[in-house]
């Protein structure tokens, strides 16, 4: 199809993989559904292993007094998030996918949050529970044969009704950054790290060609990357270098909203503490990030608020401190996830989560759950910041 006479070059940050139209929707088959990145796929459940070192509290509390720190009070106390006019508004956002023979899978159910300037919300939970098809759906990245409801205000935009043409010209890269679960995937495999970053720079910045390839070297050191690898391709990259120059690229255009899917993945302990330590910093320079990751202990460093997702649906959402440091999670499932911290209890969560297609009409953790009783055959309502018919006594969860 021959693009728009007045179409302008879209940035490697802003670059996306074509979603499926509509046309192809029967052409995508429940196994690609559950492989995508978009999409759930390759559950890791809530089990001790593969999980890094416990690291000190966030950045921005590290000169708080150590009275501060035992009641767990936050620097950002006085000006909690829920009084400041949100960013991004996110009402009843659902998602579901039509598959072969009408069934539909439902992915994301009925998300509600909003997220201010200067604030992280780290959203969290086992993998195949929503968190990438959330963001997706933010982006309008989802494929062909998915089906979105409510709304996502981002200013007077809503991101779930935008057609491609505002989205690819006004959001994607402007207003959003993404940096994706799937680095290899949105990078230019013909071009190099460097040719895409000072492409980036001068669409979205509009730095001057004389000063282009400096500020392209000072936007890979703020990621990490180094800079004697930006002569690069992305296919000469390992997973860790090609999640860092996804990173400097989505950081590039100094977007008001960043959406970082797994940013840590592939890196070290030091390189995870200093990828999450520059979001942070751009947090605390007015952005707002909504970072998803399986990373407890990054989550802990950086955020300011924490989404539980389970099965589709927030299950929990809580202030960063009480949630890790104070008096812990409410809702058994968000329990369980710290509770399998080898720095904790070490102590696995019981059982498998459901099929997103086959879920039960009650709470989807019951069947996991010690506290579950016959009222948990009805579905909770989410109320004051718990989805749960019986959360247990706010004790601290099991050192």
């Amino acid at each position: 199809m021959t693009p728009p006479q007045d179409a302008k070059p879209v940035p490697a940050a802003a670059q996306t993989p074509a979603a499926a139209g509509p046309h192809d929707a029967e052409a995508v088959s429940e196994r690609s559904l559950v492989t995508s990145p978009s999409v759930p796929g390759n559950v890791h459940h809530a089990v001790p292993g593969n999980v890094h070192e416990p690291v000190p509290g966030n950045v921005r509390n590290a000169a708080r007094s150590a009275s501060d720190a035992d009641t767990g009070s936050d620097a950002k106390a006085d000006r909690p998030a829920h009084r400041r006019t949100p960013l991004l508004s996110v009402r009843g956002l659902s998602v579901r996918f039509r598959m072969r023979g009408g069934r539909h899978i439902a992915a994301v159910a009925d998300a509600d949050f909003d997220l201010a300037q200067g604030e992280c919300l780290a959203l969290v939970g086992e993998s195949g529970c929503g968190k990438s098809v959330l963001a997706s759906a933010l982006l309008g990245l989802l494929p062909g044969n998915a089906q979105t409801a409510g709304s996502a205000l981002l200013g007077d935009v809503d991101l779930l009704t935008a057609d491609e043409r505002t989205l690819a010209r006004t959001v994607r890269g402007r207003r959003v950054g993404l940096v994706p679960q799937s680095p290899a995937a949105h990078l230019t495999p013909v071009r190099t790290v460097g040719a895409q970053l000072e492409e980036t720079l001068r669409e979205l910045t509009g730095t001057r060609k004389q000063d282009v390839r400096e500020a392209a070297r000072a936007a890979a050191e703020r990621a990490a990357f180094p800079v004697d690898h930006l002569d690069r391709y992305p296919h000469e990259l390992s997973g860790g270098l090609a999640q860092r120059a996804a990173t400097a690229l989505a950081l590039v255009g100094d977007a008001p909203l960043l959406l970082a899917d797994e940013p840590t993945t592939g890196l070290d302990r030091d390189l995870v503490d200093r990828t999450v330590d520059e979001l942070r910093r751009h947090v605390d320079d007015g952005h707002a990030l909504l970072m998803i990751t399986h990373d407890l202990a990054a989550a802990e460093r950086v955020a300011d608020r924490v989404a539980v997702m389970y099965a589709g649906r927030i299950v929990e959402l809580a202030d960063a401190t009480r949630f890790f440091r104070g008096t812990g999670p409410r809702h058994p499932y968000a329990r369980g996830l710290l509770n399998a911290l080898p720095e904790r209890a070490f102590a696995p969560i019981p059982g498998m989560p459901p099929e997103l297609g086959d879920l039960p009409a009650g709470c989807a953790f019951a069947a996991r759950c010690a506290y579950a009783t016959e009222s948990c055959a009805l579905r909770p309502d989410f109320a004051d910041g718990v989805a749960c018919h019986h959360p247990p006594a706010q004790e601290s969860a099991r050192a």
